[in-house]
């Protein structure tokens, strides 16, 4: 079987879960309850890309409000999440030296005290000296041009996390 067609049993899977198990899996991706809603309702997907598309399109249009509900749901970098999803996505950050993540907690506590937040970025595969370099360049952004390089992040865990979903449901590990 290639990979499209094991998408296809994946979003099978997903599109037949029932309303309550679906919308709990979207919330796994992406803690913003009215996104969860707004997806949810356009389902039957049929597709891997037709989920992520609407996933993409639903994020873009969400209310700041149900940006806020899915960063409180997002573990600082650095430290370690009790979230199996966000502890694979840090799992590099996470093996630095005490130094660098000592770093991390500084730059975490300079930008939630700047910004109202936690930093948040897609660490899938980055090391924690990366994510600091990141850190410490988006400190000098103002708070528009944050806010929306946040939703970029926010769009790329979620779809990570979709993927992995839609891979999970083919039965297969990721």
């Amino acid at each position: 079987m290639d990979s499209t067609e094991e998408g296809a049993v994946g979003i099978a899977a997903l599109d037949a879960l029932d309303d309550e198990g679906f919308h709990a899996l979207l919330l796994s991706c992406c803690h913003a309850p009215g996104w969860a809603s707004a997806v949810s309702a356009r389902r039957p997907f049929g597709t891997p890309a037709a989920l992520l598309e609407a996933a993409d399109a639903e994020l873009a249009a969400t209310s700041e409000a149900d940006v806020d509900a899915a960063l409180s749901a997002h573990p600082r970098i650095g430290e370690r999440p009790a979230n199996p999803a966000s502890r694979r996505e840090q799992a590099a950050a996470l093996a630095a030296d005490p130094a660098v993540l000592d770093a991390l907690a500084q730059g975490n506590r300079e930008y939630e005290a700047r910004f109202g937040h936690v930093y948040l970025v897609c660490a899938s595969g980055r090391s924690a000296e990366e994510l600091l370099t990141v850190l410490r360049s988006r400190l000098g952004n103002d708070p528009a041009t944050e806010r929306a390089v946040l939703r970029r992040e926010l769009a790329a865990i979620t779809r990570l996390r979709l993927q992995r979903a839609v891979a999970d449901a083919t039965g297969n590990p990721s």
